[in-house]
């Protein structure tokens, strides 16, 4: 699934000359966690996030306050003086596994989304990949989720399928990952049914073996670095 499918095209941006606190009543109104900063024709030149503006807060004991001061310093304030500068970006071509990796690598909450030309065109955050992700993983409709160990060979996936299609029960997703036991694979297929008990008893009596997805644990993979 590419970027432009799951970003938000519906922009909220600010000016770099924008006071910080009209910012954060921007992004109370919104209910958002970042804006993108821009100039003319949409050229992305910064982000501000929320944490930005509560840095540059006043913070500490209520009677240490100097408020004629903080009033002073924060009327001078501007998002130019606390956004980051040319942020971290991705292309409405990329996919949301690209971007997944780029938001854990670069330890990021948004990615704002920009054309050739550098203009912004959307914005992708983590509750954007999150919805998308639970579509994906059709998640989102009741069902259950089961756990099979398998070898590590090819063709166990596609007898797990027909194994239960023939049941005629319909897949939501079909998740497959590593084991920590060497040469297996742990097979997560979503089932939109509550019923699984004659998937499980055909299952077992071709041979797989059924595991509990609550023991999956991903601190127990191995270590392949």
């Amino acid at each position: 699934m590419f970027i432009r499918e799951s970003m938000t095209g519906k922009l909220v941006t600010i000016d770099k000359d924008v006071g910080i606190l009209e910012a954060r009543e921007k992004m109370d109104l919104h209910r958002i966690r970042h804006l993108p900063v821009v100039e003319k024709d949409h050229q992305l030149i910064g982000i501000v996030s929320d944490r930005d503006i509560r840095e540059a807060l006043p913070s500490g004991p209520f009677e240490q306050f100097d408020f004629s001061k903080e009033k002073e310093r924060l009327s001078t304030l501007k998002i130019k003086n606390i956004m980051t500068r040319d942020p971290i970006t991705i292309s409405p071509m990329h996919t949301l596994e690209d971007a997944l990796l780029l938001i854990q690598e670069k330890m990021v909450g948004a990615l704002p989304v920009v054309d050739a030309d550098g203009r912004l065109i959307g914005i992708l955050s983590v509750r954007d990949l999150l919805r998308a992700f639970i579509n994906v993983l059709g998640i989102g409709e009741p069902g259950t989720l089961l756990g099979i160990l398998v070898e590590d060979k090819i063709g166990q996936l596609k007898g797990i399928v027909d194994a239960i299609t023939a049941e005629h029960v319909s897949f939501g997703s079909v998740l497959v990952v590593k084991h920590w036991e060497k040469n297996k694979r742990a097979v997560f297929p979503y089932l939109l049914t509550q019923n699984v008990v004659p998937v499980k008893r055909k299952l077992e009596e071709l041979g797989y073996t059924l595991i509990d997805p609550l023991d999956w644990n991903l601190d127990r993979l191995p270590d392949n670095s």
